[in-house]
């Protein structure tokens, strides 16, 4: 079952690790070390409205509820947004994996995490095990089903 969404904290927790738009993985990333209890999450949003597919996303997880450091750059009504987890990862986990991307891959940005492969395809992107797939392919289905939803809707005069 997916937790509710808490706007007043999402908006809080982005205002106190100043998030910015267009970084959800580090938005994620720098709230979750700053949130006690927090669990970094990764995966997929669905919406209704362009771009009418899912989106890679990175959001926190507490115990009762999503917070999403990104919420205030998305432009949609935040009981409107489906968030479909591929994986979370806990503040120790995420620090560890972190810690080995930098010095594996000192070019690359160490976010989003994958996971170990081997990787499955989704869209035309190979990213990510089987759970990226199922969370991909439960996403797509939603923005399926909402802009199906949306095209049924009487036009107003």
């Amino acid at each position: 079952m997916n937790k509710p969404l808490n706007e007043a904290l999402s908006i809080e927790t982005a205002q106190r690790v100043k998030s910015k738009a267009k970084t959800p993985f580090e938005n994620a990333y720098r709230g979750t070390l700053a949130t006690q209890g927090a669990i970094y999450a990764q995966g997929f949003l669905a919406f209704a409205g362009k771009p009418y597919k899912p989106i890679e996303h990175g959001w926190m997880e507490l115990e009762d509820c999503i917070v999403d450091p990104t919420l205030p750059y998305l432009n949609q009504n935040a009981q409107e947004i489906w968030y479909f987890t591929a994986q979370r990862l806990t503040v120790k986990q995420l620090k560890a994996i972190i810690e080995e991307s930098k010095e594996d891959y000192p070019e690359d940005d160490p976010l989003p995490v994958y996971g170990e492969p081997p990787y499955q395809y989704y869209g035309n992107i190979m990213l990510g095990g089987q759970d990226y797939l199922e969370a991909y392919q439960a996403a797509e289905a939603k923005c399926r089903e909402l802009s199906q939803h949306r095209s049924e809707k009487p036009i107003q005069n």
